[in-house]
């Protein structure tokens, strides 16, 4: 069973940065789309950026120019660097595989942007 450990969250204040991290366990993480999603307070799951294996990258029109994804497959990790951040980003962040997301689901990492 595949678990996600996603981790780098904070809190922080507008137009600050951070980067995420995801390690994930099991040797089919290569084999995957891998995707950051976000769940803010009273809303559904969003996907907010995808890498595919050889390391296309698409982004929701929320995030484009803002964040970047990227994966390591040798150390089966996925980043998200995300930089000029604004309030509405503020959420939990998960990673998971995209578009069939694993059963499993980590603990997700906050993230606060206050104004």
């Amino acid at each position: 069973q595949v678990q996600l450990v996603e981790s780098g969250g904070g809190s922080v204040q507008a137009g600050g940065s951070l980067r995420l991290s995801c390690a994930a366990s099991g040797n089919i993480f290569s084999r995957h789309v891998m995707g950051w999603y976000r769940q803010a307070p009273g809303k559904q799951r969003e996907l907010v950026a995808r890498v595919n294996t050889g390391g296309s990258t698409n982004y929701a029109d929320s995030v484009k120019g803002r964040f970047t994804i990227s994966r390591d497959n040798a150390k089966n990790t996925v980043y998200l660097q995300m930089n000029s951040l604004k309030p509405e980003d503020t959420a939990v962040y998960y990673c998971n595989a995209f578009p069939t997301p694993f059963s499993y689901w980590g603990q997700g990492t906050k993230v606060t942007v206050s104004s």
